[in-house]
């Protein structure tokens, strides 16, 4: 929890476009320069626009983001954490040296939301603020708190 060594914390899903992405930039703004954080897809289908969309509103830039495979991790980082984000990589995700404590925090898929433009903006909205409030919520409960 030091300046010198951050927490790594990885978050997975399957398509790394909008659960592990949101909660990614989640982790950075709540967390501070106490985290280290990534996020990757067992299959990438590269950064859904209204993830980006959704989180912009609330200021967070998302413009560095890209979707990105678990693979260019495994072996390479030592996490703390690895959260899975969705059922279908909590379930396919293998276990591998430098995991860390593994943790499953089931969303709903917004991009697997049906109904119009403005639906489906507000059903990512929902998501990202379950995410937030989640992330906020383990911050508090672990003692990991951004310092003002």
């Amino acid at each position: 929890m030091s300046e010198t060594n951050p927490i790594k914390v990885l978050f997975l899903c399957t398509g790394n476009s909008c659960r592990s992405q949101m909660a990614e930039a989640w982790l950075r703004e709540l967390g501070g320069d106490q985290f280290t954080v990534y996020s990757a897809g067992l299959e990438p289908h590269g950064v859904n626009p209204n993830t980006i969309t959704v989180m912009e509103e609330l200021g967070i830039d998302m413009s560095g983001h890209r979707s990105k495979q678990l693979d260019e991790y495994i072996g390479k980082i030592d996490f703390d954490y690895l959260i899975t984000v969705c059922s279908n990589a909590e379930e396919r995700c293998p276990y591998f040296p430098g995991m860390g404590t593994r943790m499953h925090w089931p969303f709903q898929d917004p991009a697997a939301f049906e109904g119009s433009e403005e639906e489906k903006l507000d059903f990512f909205r929902e998501v990202r603020d379950q995410i937030k409030e989640k992330i906020q919520s383990w911050l508090d409960e672990e003692g990991y708190l951004k310092e003002a």
